[in-house]
């Protein structure tokens, strides 16, 4: 075994937690898993690598980054070497973020209607209704099951055998849950032996769970079995693939805006075989971008009048419009009181400490410490728009600097995490690399988790951004038994 933690343990980082290595032995959950790997040997593991890539590029699993290159379309690297979590681990996980994606339901309810956490104090109100992602419009409109986030994507990151942090909450439409199936799909093909010797949860059943959820919420004028859509941009989105890929696995019509309209109280899509009604959205798209005669006027992607059927009660939208100002990061910061207030129950997972810099002394000790932390857009995603402290240069902390100083209240900060590194595959061998987990809750009748989610690792050395558009990859997730 000593000679298998040499080859496989990077020992090298203590100031990291290790999720294979424990001292100077492997983890249990692991051990099967890096017998068969040292077993293949480096030539054939070379092969595996090529051969998943080229599967990837078969399939088309691309996304698209928006620079000046003029090359936005983009294979995600993809590492062979799983990421495994025991039952036990799990157990705790699924119930944090079960929880969390109630309160975060709760909360939605609430602000589109009678404020009362507003009202008692506990969040203040400009944070919530002057929030550039709540929607006025949406008041006092009552969704099916009064929910309003049907996919809740929640980004973890550990940092200690028992210790997970929330770093934020994803309720609009969080992505990358294809790369979640085809990871296992890859996985599968390479190392069949290891899914039949080892108990490994299954995740080929969220298409399933997806569908279930959202015929769950169906409107109350839906008479029989509910048609379910998924509302897509078009194929120059980033997502797209992922759009076509759970249309086809939920065995759905991939729709855009112009293959929808909007006749009396209801939505109808356009067919060879003339008008079907649909009563249930799975929309891909911005809030700006749903409606033009109610919100951005010049959008092409949208269903003229689609909200005042939403209103009426004729159609589900998932997730309702207004459910950013749930995932706001300044938000974030009020989700463990969230959880107190609506469910009475103490938070399962922990928030990272977080500043908000629009608060005097929090702007305070931000400036002062801006090498030290992470400093992140309270609108920004998919990585942009934030600063890495220890990472960047006196150049980059000082412009980053005036970018807060303008606009403060645009801007949260937090510590510099300890994050967990897992081994992982690069250019030059096996070596250590932060990850986090994105698990996926669905919120229909029932509150579901599928048993894993997306890896994402960050593979430049020393990196904490585990973006795609950053240069991050994916691993598959595996839930085993203990």
């Amino acid at each position: 075994m000593a000679q298998s933690v040499v080859r496989w343990g990077m020992t090298k980082r203590p100031d990291f937690f290790n999720e294979m290595i424990d001292g100077g032995s492997i983890r249990p959950a692991y051990q099967k898993i890096t017998q068969w790997f040292d077993s293949q040997g480096e030539e054939t593991l070379a092969l595996k690598k090529a051969e998943a890539e080229t599967l990837f590029r078969r399939i088309g699993i691309t996304f698209a980054v928006y620079d000046d290159t003029g090359n936005t379309e983009r294979l995600i690297p993809f590492d062979l070497m799983p990421r495994v979590f025991t039952e036990r681990e799990w157990s705790t996980l699924e119930r944090g973020v079960k929880q969390r994606s109630r309160a975060l339901n709760a909360f939605l309810w609430d602000v589109y209607h009678r404020g009362e956490i507003v009202r008692s104090g506990r969040i203040p109100a400009d944070l919530v209704y002057k929030n550039a992602a709540y929607e006025p419009c949406v008041a006092g409109i009552a969704p099916a099951l009064n929910i309003y986030s049907h996919i809740v994507g929640t980004d973890l990151v550990r940092t200690g055998l028992d210790e997970f942090y929330v770093l934020e909450d994803n309720c609009r439409t969080p992505s990358g849950v294809s790369y979640m199936l085809e990871n296992r799909e890859i996985m599968m093909r390479m190392c069949p032996e290891l899914f039949r010797s080892a108990r490994i949860a299954p995740v080929d059943g969220y298409p399933d769970m997806l569908r279930k959820t959202l015929h769950e919420v169906a409107p109350v004028k839906c008479d029989g079995e509910p048609t379910a859509v998924i509302l897509t941009p078009g194929a120059f989105n980033s997502a797209y693939y992922e759009h076509s890929f759970l249309a086809d696995q939920m065995g759905l019509d991939l729709v855009e805006g112009q293959d929808l309209f909007v006749d009396g109280d209801f939505v109808y899509m356009r067919t060879t075989r003339g008008p079907q009604r649909v009563d249930v959205i799975y929309r891909r798209i911005d809030d700006s971008f749903l409606d033009p005669l109610c919100f951005r006027p010049d959008s092409m992607l949208g269903v003229p009048g689609l909200m005042n059927v939403y209103r009426s009660g004729g159609v589900q939208i998932c997730s309702a419009p207004g459910a950013g100002v749930a995932d706001d990061k300044a938000i974030y910061t009020y989700v463990p009181d969230m959880v107190r207030f609506y469910l009475g129950e103490e938070p399962i997972l922990k928030n990272v400490p977080t500043w908000r810099c629009g608060e005097q002394d929090s702007y305070k000790y931000v400036m002062e410490n801006l090498a030290d932390l992470v400093v992140k857009e309270v609108h920004g995603s998919g990585g942009y728009g934030m600063l890495v402290g220890p990472a960047s240069t006196k150049d980059e902390i000082a412009s980053f600097a005036e970018r807060i100083r303008k606009n403060p209240h645009n801007y949260i900060a937090q510590p510099t995490l300890a994050l967990s590194t897992n081994p992982t595959f690069v250019e030059s061998g096996l070596a250590p690399r932060h990850v986090d987990l994105r698990p996926y809750c669905l919120m229909g009748k029932e509150v579901r988790l599928t048993p894993g989610g997306l890896t994402r690792v960050a593979l430049n050395e020393g990196s904490l951004v585990v973006n795609s558009s950053q240069g991050g990859g994916v691993k598959d997730t595996w839930i085993v038994a203990d």
